[in-house]
C-alpha cells in the first residue's frame, strides 16, 4: 500500500501546501517596485509617478487597503491608476477608503473590464486554451452574456471629485510645479472599447512631456502608441502572469503580448519609433482565483529622468 500509494499522496501534499502558500501568504504579500525611467526632455527635474493597477477590490480584505493606505507616505509627485479596481459589486467605498490618501495628490485613471463587469467564474485552464487559439477577451471570443454591472460610475464620480484625470478614451494635462504632464487615455481594449482615433496624433508640441495610459496592452494598442511617438505607455491588466513557473516565468499574458513583457519595464517599436512600455503586475486577483505564485502583488514608483539625446 505504502508503495503504490505514496508517490500520489506526496504530491497531492506538495499541492495543497503550494495552493496554502499562493492563496495565504504570496497573494497578500504586498511589494513596492522602484523603476527609473529615461524619458523626459532635458532640463526636467525628475517626476516620481505611482502606479496602482488591478486591485480587485474585495470585501473585507483589510491587509490590502492599510497597504494601499501606506503607498501616501511616498509622496508622489501623481498618481496613475490603470484599472480593475473592483472584484466585488459592493466593493466601491473599500476602494476609495483604500486610495483615499492618495487621492489628495494628482492622478489620473482608466477602467478596466473588471470595473464595469463583475467576475465570473472559469476554469483557470482556459487561459492557456484562449492562449493557442489567438483569443483574448471580446477579441475573437463571443460578447459575454448575463453579466453583473458593477456600480463603475460610483467610482468614476469619486475620481473626479478628487480631481483625478478621467482619460476614457481622452486626454487631460496635469501641472506638476509648472511641468505640463500631458496623459492620453483609453478604455479598456479587452472589452473593445478602446478608440484611439478619437486621441490620435501624437503628443502635443504644448506639453513639455506625453505618456500613454491604458489598461491591457493588446498590441494593437501599443502600435498606435509608439507609431505616434509617446516616450512612456503604461498598463496593467495581466497580473504579471499570476501563476508563474519559478526560474521560467509566466505562461500567459491574458492579452497578445508576449509572455516575455508580462510585466515591468520594457520597450515597443512600431513604425520606427520605440517607446518604453510599464506593465504593472497589480495588486490584486480574481475574487474566484484568489492566489498568486512566484508573481507577488505589487505596485511600481516610476522615476522619470531626462533621456540621452
Amino acid at each position: 500500500m505504502r508503495a503504490r500509494y505514496g508517490v500520489p499522496l506526496s504530491i497531492a501534499a506538495a499541492g495543497a501546501a503550494g495552493l496554502v502558500y499562493a492563496a495565504g501568504f504570496e497573494a497578500r504579500s504586498f511589494r513596492l517596485r522602484r523603476v527609473t525611467v529615461p524619458v523626459l526632455p532635458p532640463g526636467i527635474r525628475p517626476l516620481r509617478v505611482l502606479q496602482v493597477s488591478d486591485i480587485h477590490m474585495v470585501g473585507g480584505q483589510r491587509k490590502k487597503q492599510r497597504w494601499l493606505h501606506s503607498l501616501a507616505g511616498l509622496r508622489p509627485d501623481f498618481v496613475i491608476n490603470t484599472g480593475d479596481n473592483l472584484s466585488d459589486p459592493e466593493g466601491v467605498p473599500e476602494v476609495l477608503d483604500a486610495l483615499g490618501p492618495l487621492m489628495e495628490f494628482p492622478g489620473a485613471y482608466v477602467f478596466g473590464s473588471n470595473d464595469y463587469y463583475g467576475p465570473r467564474l472559469r476554469n483557470p485552464a482556459r487561459y492557456l486554451v484562449e492562449k493557442l487559439q489567438g483569443k483574448h477577451g471580446l477579441n475573437g471570443n463571443p460578447p459575454a452574456k448575463d453579466v453583473v454591472h458593477n456600480p463603475w460610475e460610483d467610482l468614476r464620480d469619486s475620481f473626479d471629485a478628487a480631481g483625478w484625470l478621467n482619460l476614457t478614451n481622452t486626454r487631460g494635462t496635469l501641472k506638476i510645479d509648472g511641468v505640463s504632464v500631458e496623459l492620453t487615455g483609453l478604455d479598456d481594449p479587452h472589452i473593445k472599447r478602446d478608440r484611439y482615433a478619437e486621441v490620435a496624433g501624437g503628443p502635443s508640441p504644448s506639453a513639455d512631456f506625453s505618456m500613454g495610459v491604458v489598461h491591457a496592452p493588446y498590441l494593437r494598442v501599443l502600435d498606435s502608441y509608439a507609431a505616434d511617438g509617446y516616450p512612456l505607455v503604461l498598463a496593467g491588466h495581466t497580473h504579471g502572469g499570476q501563476l508563474c513557473i519559478p526560474f521560467y516565468g509566466a505562461l500567459v499574458t491574458n492579452c497578445d503580448l508576449d509572455t516575455d513583457r508580462v510585466k515591468g519595464l520594457s520597450t515597443h517599436t512600431s513604425e520606427g519609433h520605440t517607446s518604453y512600455l510599464h506593465v504593472s503586475a497589480g495588486c490584486g486577483t480574481n475574487r474566484y482565483t484568489p492566489v498568486r505564485f512566484a508573481c507577488p502583488p505589487e505596485a511600481t514608483l516610476l522615476t522619470l529622468v531626462s533621456r540621452e539625446d
